[in-house]
């Protein structure tokens, strides 16, 4: 049986999440909600190319605008979460979120009640994005104003990732089409070097001559 990460002082063992990032592309998810706080939550499923589904009596005009896949202007159904992939509730409604929570667990769904830790089977990170490069910063549930403090510092400091990443990934590529393995070059060692000051600098051309001294293929 895994032991809890950690202990806050006077306070109950706190919970090990594991961190993972999963694929919805393609795949059925359900907002139950209208309000701000569902439709943050929507908008971040649809960006991963989720297919959405919104259920609520009543749906702001920012839902609407974020135009989902399906909006069901009615209460949630007893049962329905059983027919999705992932569910969030943010209904703000007690007795609606644990009762999405129960049917979600007992059809095997991950589930997450909006600001309601006890009737989550996972919480969502701060994340910031920068193309295919994510930070995702989780306090357990403990302080999300913590999470998104630390998120927008990390971001602040992680000018260009998105170029430093797309070098990086041409360069692993020419190295398996060359038919050498990536794992000969010190990426950590070219990353704690200046290539990441001369991207975020926007001296490209000098950036892809050290990345092409560092792995020997030619990015010129």
């Amino acid at each position: 049986m895994g032991a809890p990460l950690c202990t806050v002082e006077g306070n109950e063992p706190l919970t090990a999440y594991y961190p993972v990032s999963l694929n919805l592309e393609g795949r059925a998810c359900l907002v139950v909600g209208g309000g701000p706080v569902a439709v943050r939550k929507a908008s971040g499923l649809l960006r991963c190319g989720a297919v959405v589904a919104v259920v609520a009596p009543e749906v702001c005009d920012a839902m609407v605008a974020l135009a989902p896949h399906t909006i069901a202007r009615r209460p949630y159904r007893a049962g329905e979460a059983a027919t999705y992939r992932l569910v969030v509730s943010a209904t703000g409604k007690a007795d609606v979120d644990r009762a999405v929570h129960a049917d979600a667990e007992a059809a095997g769904v991950w589930v997450n009640s909006a600001d309601d830790e006890e009737h989550c089977s996972f919480i969502l990170p701060a994340v910031y994005r920068d193309g295919p490069v994510t930070i995702a910063v989780s306090t357990g549930g403990t302080s999300p104003a913590l999470a998104s403090w630390l998120r927008d510092r990390l971001a602040d400091e992680a000018g260009g990732l998105a170029t430093l990443a797309a070098l990086l990934a041409e360069a692993r590529g020419r190295l398996r089409a060359d038919g050498r393995s990536t794992e000969e070059v010190d990426w950590g060692a070219l990353l704690d070097g200046p290539l990441p000051s001369l991207i975020d600098a926007g001296r490209l051309e000098q950036a892809r001559a050290l990345v092409t001294a560092a792995t020997g293929v030619d990015l010129a």
